[in-house]
């Protein structure tokens, strides 16, 4: 990342950001979301890099995942932003979360706190549910979780309140991809015929900005 970032400078496009994605698997006892940390040492020094060339760290933030390892104590409600859903408190601040995908993005920000970097923003760079494959992937639970997040981009988190700037995974599924079946159903449409999956409405109370895509995967919202 430095490298990259002296490499920019000297090709004088030192306003072009470097940064880099990471997934949750960095944070180390993310609940509650304020006594997160970062798992590894490196992450305190990329966490300083960029708040000294003030970059956003990417986040790839998948509360799918996050409930699959713990249906325990995770409801699916909760995890896919129902109205109702019981909500978790962070007793250390106070702060109500009544969904998971705010407590995991607090989580990175409580972690770049304590790695001396509050002001470095995060930017989710990735997030989805699956439609099919597996457990509690259903058309069902993949609308009703993006449809959330789309709903929910426009007002931030418990610690970070504000727009978010979070990219939808993916605009295909992946009929092609390895791996188990649902890493193949995260998309908004098929792609042998371009049908959709199931009907999402990016205009529903939030600022829908631009499209990018990194090979024709995702949507931005913010």
């Amino acid at each position: 990342m430095r490298n990259l970032n002296e490499a920019l400078a000297a090709a004088g496009l030192g306003d072009i950001k470097v940064s880099t994605a990471v997934k949750m698997d960095v944070i180390a006892n993310s609940f509650p979301p304020s006594s997160a940390v970062f798992a590894q040492p490196y992450m305190t020094e990329v966490a300083q890099f960029l708040a000294t060339t003030g970059a956003p760290l990417l986040a790839n933030v998948y509360p799918y995942f996050a409930y699959l390892g713990d249906q325990d104590n995770i409801s699916l409600g909760y995890a896919t932003f129902q109205l109702g859903a019981p909500p978790v408190t962070d007793s250390s601040n106070g702060l109500v979360y009544t969904n998971l995908f705010d407590a995991m993005l607090d989580a990175f920000y409580a972690a770049l706190e304590k790695a001396g970097a509050p002001g470095v923003a995060v930017v989710v760079s990735e997030s989805g549910w699956p439609s099919a494959g597996g457990v509690a992937a259903t058309v069902e639970n993949a609308r009703a979780y993006n449809h959330g997040l789309i709903d929910h981009v426009a007002h931030g988190t418990p610690k970070k309140p504000g727009p978010i700037e979070a990219y939808l995974f993916a605009i295909f599924n992946e009929n092609q991809k390895p791996g188990e079946e649902i890493e193949r159903n995260f998309g908004l449409f098929y792609p042998t015929n371009n049908a959709p999956v199931y009907p999402v409405n990016f205009s529903s109370s939030m600022a829908w900005n631009r499209t990018r895509s990194r090979g024709s995967r995702r949507h931005k919202m913010y």
